[in-house]
């Protein structure tokens, strides 16, 4: 499944948002009196205008609007945050626009639940890192699905296609909706008689290959509900992390280690999912002043095992004296590149001990660990992400705990972590 997120009217959003006397009044972006527009609120959409209609057109439907010459500085601040909400969910997110994205989805209800559940969240992240931003989101077997999905709810709408309904609703559509077909092509299937999509899919591949080239092809493709285009990431993904705030500074190390094994156990499930092990682990705090420090240790080789990311986060934590109270606590995984690691044969150097801080355990360890964890991914993925739990690590019950799915996740009012 893919999910597809696009926001409301954002730039006309972005200035209601930041000046509220515009709120509830018809914005217009656009350049000058020979520019045309580039988003109208909601509002001004009443009155019919636009994006890409001109200026003086939308001045004529809309005499009271409210034009503005649009700040591409804040669009592209907000935007950024969006994105790296986003990556919070899954590492596979491809920017589209300044205002929309694709997030691979596949999976994620190991983490997140269902995928109602997942676009909540999603939705919630996106207020949260943007002020109270809204979005719409499309969730849909393939890309170009999703996005029209995202269309069919807004404005702060969600609609989710199942796979076993993907193929009525496909058919139940105009041509119109399909991305890509504009104007011009809508203007030639119709002297075709081509109006549906139901009635597209009638038509051969070779007959659209000749009349439309390599965009016949697609067409086509895209009529039967065929769409091959990955998730593909606009950036290599760097590190994977997650942290959480407190509803109330916290002092019990306890405490503090038990959230650090529930963001362990979320970073090395999404590194397994990803196929990516690294070899930097990176603790951060946020103290009660506000005051932000990170620790961050090498180990000898890369590692995707949620114990080994937890002990070397705890000993980090370890060697901190927290003059302070502590408001947040997160880890992230980095060094996911390909380089020289140390080799030891079983029994050699490292030995059977326990894993010691800048150290992999023992050879035969990690790999005991490595199994436990995809067993315990299998059976999540089978039976639910509730379905198993690992006992107390050091004594502690750890299990049970909530956290952000990653920084600047989806929080409660007042800094309690939202429940997955």
């Amino acid at each position: 499944m893919i999910l597809h997120l696009d926001m409301d009217a954002f730039f006309a959003s972005v200035e209601q948002l930041d000046d509220p006397g515009l709120r509830g009044k018809p914005v217009i972006i656009g350049g000058d009196k020979r520019g045309v527009v580039s988003t109208a609120s909601y509002e001004a959409r009443r009155f019919g205008v636009h994006s890409a209609m001109p200026i003086a057109t939308a001045r004529r439907l809309c005499p009271n609007g409210i034009f503005i010459r649009g700040r591409h500085g804040r669009y592209s601040e907000l935007s950024a945050r969006i994105m790296e909400a986003l990556r919070g969910f899954s590492p596979s997110v491809e920017p589209a626009s300044i205002d929309e994205a694709y997030l691979d989805a596949g999976g994620l209800d190991r983490l997140f639940g269902p995928p109602e559940a997942l676009a909540r969240a999603v939705k919630a992240a996106v207020a949260q890192v943007t002020g109270g931003l809204t979005c719409s989101v499309g969730i849909a077997p393939v890309k170009f699905l999703a996005k029209i999905c995202s269309e069919v709810n807004k404005p702060d709408g969600v609609f989710i296609l199942a796979p076993e309904e993907a193929d009525a609703f496909l058919l139940s559509l105009e041509v119109t909706r399909l991305p890509g077909v504009g104007r011009r092509m809508a203007a030639s299937l119709a002297a075709l008689g081509i109006t549906h999509v139901a009635q597209l899919r009638a038509l051969s591949r070779d007959f659209m290959e000749r009349r439309y080239g390599k965009w016949g092809l697609v067409l086509h493709d895209r009529a039967h509900g065929i769409d091959p285009r990955p998730v593909t990431p606009e950036h290599e993904v760097k590190s994977e992390g997650a942290e959480r705030t407190f509803a109330r500074d916290v002092r019990d190390r306890g405490l503090l280690a038990r959230a650090l094994f529930a963001h362990a156990e979320r970073v090395g499930t999404r590194l397994r999912r990803h196929g990516l092990a690294g070899r930097t682990v990176t603790l951060k705090i946020k103290f009660a002043d506000f005051r932000q420090i990170t620790r961050s240790r090498t180990l000898g080789g890369r590692t995707d095992a949620t114990r080994t990311i937890f002990e070397t986060a705890r000993g980090l934590l370890d060697e901190e004296p927290l003059g302070q109270p502590v408001r947040l606590i997160g880890l992230s995984v980095s060094g996911f590149e390909q380089g020289a690691e140390q080799l030891l044969l079983p029994g050699a150097a490292r030995g059977s001990a326990p894993h010691r801080p800048g150290n992999l355990p023992a050879p035969e360890e990690e790999a005991r660990r490595r199994r436990l964890d995809r067993a315990l991914d299998t059976l999540r993925g089978r039976f639910g992400k509730d379905a198993v739990q690992r006992g107390g690590i050091h004594g502690a019950d750890l299990s049970g705990e909530t956290q952000d799915p990653s920084p600047g996740g989806p929080r409660q009012p007042g800094g309690t972590p939202r429940p997955d």
